[in-house]
């Protein structure tokens, strides 16, 4: 081997590298996409889990909020909302819910104010059905804190 660094061996070295981290990534790619249906549960989602996605987008919550890890880090994260309020219970969750769209904007003094976005109680209900299909995705117990 020579002593010098010469313009063929970086070449070699650039090629060789990018091809080996693109090899990576498909290896990657493949293993995340055959792990997918066992994690996602792509099974349970109902037209009403669809529209709340749809509720989701349209109101532009990820603009404040976070969804496992995703969004914006204005307000607290979602995607455990159902764990931290609902006890397990759906219906318990959905009431929880219910209540607190009706009662935005709060009005506490220093306190980031959610907007009233007058949904119907029947939107509320797909959005909890989107936050609790949400909520048993397996995301390797993210967010680490119970609070988001």
């Amino acid at each position: 081997m020579s002593d010098t660094f010469t313009k063929e061996m970086a070449r070699n070295i650039y090629y060789g590298g990018g091809f080996a981290a693109f090899l990576l990534l498909l290896g990657l790619t493949f293993d995340t996409m055959r792990v997918l249906p066992e994690r996602d549960h792509r099974e349970n989602i109902t037209p009403s889990v669809a529209h709340g996605k749809g509720l989701w987008e349209k109101n532009n919550c990820v603009g404040c909020h976070t969804i496992m890890g995703e969004g914006a880090y204005f307000a607290p994260e979602l995607a455990n909302v159902y764990d931290r309020y609902g006890n397990g219970s759906e219906e318990a969750f959905k009431s929880y819910l219910q209540g607190w769209m009706a009662a935005q904007p709060l009005q506490i003094q220093g306190r980031r104010k959610m907007p009233q976005f007058n949904l119907t109680s029947e939107e509320v209900d797909n959005l909890a059905d989107f936050l609790i299909w949400t909520s048993r995705i397996n995301d390797n117990d993210w967010p680490p804190n119970k609070q988001g």
